[in-house]
């Protein structure tokens, strides 16, 4: 068992096959919205319980993106209420493209007064002034960071890579 285990690791360490990991990563989230939706449902699926809150009704499809590369989902779905996995984010790639949106603008020194309009032109909800500011502290956090880092140490010459 051990043998197996330390094989295992050591397969995933050297990154050998990206087929597996994905296979790796469907199986453990499908067994996690497993156990999710029969906590949410009272019952496991196809069983018959009286202890059963809701019913489930198919399912939605979902590409999930990870470092291992795109995982297709199939999310369960329930008649009354509503389900989203745990381990995945709502709505991240559109809140993380308005940020970006966001940032860029302050970048190219657009005031916030006009990023707001900007953002309602997005179809997004206006955004107050010191909401831009918090979002855009994040870059000059960054930008000081990269002036105040350390440049002791050795470097390669240029004249090293003519050689």
């Amino acid at each position: 068992m051990t043998d197996d285990r330390m094989a295992l690791i050591e397969l995933v360490e050297k990154q050998a096959d990206g087929d597996l990991v994905r296979e790796m990563l469907a199986f453990a989230a499908e067994r996690i919205m497993e156990a999710e939706i029969e906590a949410r449902t009272g019952a496991a699926k196809g069983a018959r319980s009286p202890m059963r809150e809701a019913q489930r009704n198919g399912c939605r499809e979902r590409d999930w993106d990870t470092r291992a590369g795109r995982i297709a989902l199939a999310i369960p779905k329930l008649r009354k209420g509503s389900y989203f996995p745990s381990f995945l984010e709502p709505r991240r790639t559109a809140e993380r493209a308005l940020v970006a949106v966001i940032q860029e603008a302050y970048v190219h020194g657009i005031s916030t007064r006009s990023v707001d309009d900007l953002v309602k032109a997005m179809g997004a909800g206006g955004m107050s002034k010191s909401q831009v500011s918090r979002l855009c502290m994040e870059i000059d956090e960054r930008v000081d960071a990269f002036l105040a880092r350390p440049l002791e140490g050795a470097w390669r010459s240029c004249q090293t890579n003519l050689a």
